[in-house]
């Protein structure tokens, strides 16, 4: 599987999670359908889900003038999956998560998305690049 197919079933099966309460594990076989397991796309969600808080406390932090309640779900579950590739994913430089994402927006969230997103990953990765 391509890495932005696993982007994009990531970001199905955290929002099922976001939606329904189902678990990881239960929202990728929603995800998988008839494909073949994924690892990367394994390790984006069962990652996003483990580190969930401390995700949104840094998409939290970066917001301007928005509350992380009022995010779109689709949003929210973009920023999700692009927030955990940036603190634990080595092998995928920043900008190249962060160009995945705002592509990501632009397909699935509304005509802001892509700007959006890539303001609050903006933020977020300066803030990572300062650890």
């Amino acid at each position: 599987m391509k890495r932005r197919t696993a982007r994009e079933k990531a970001l199905q099966a955290l929002f099922q999670m976001d939606m329904s309460g189902m678990t990881a594990d239960e929202a990728l076989t929603n995800v998988y359908e008839d494909a073949p397991s994924d690892e990367y796309l394994e390790a984006l969600v069962k990652g996003a889900a483990v580190y969930k808080e401390k995700i949104d406390g840094l998409i939290k932090e970066n917001l301007e003038k928005w509350s992380f309640d009022r995010l779109a779900k689709v949003d929210r579950n973009i920023l999700r999956v692009a927030v955990y590739e940036l603190l634990e994913i080595d092998d995928v430089p920043n900008k190249v998560v962060i160009n995945e994402a705002i592509e990501i927006a632009k397909a699935y969230g509304d005509d802001q998305s892509g700007k959006f997103i890539n303001g609050v990953l903006s933020k977020v990765n300066s803030m990572i690049e300062e650890q």
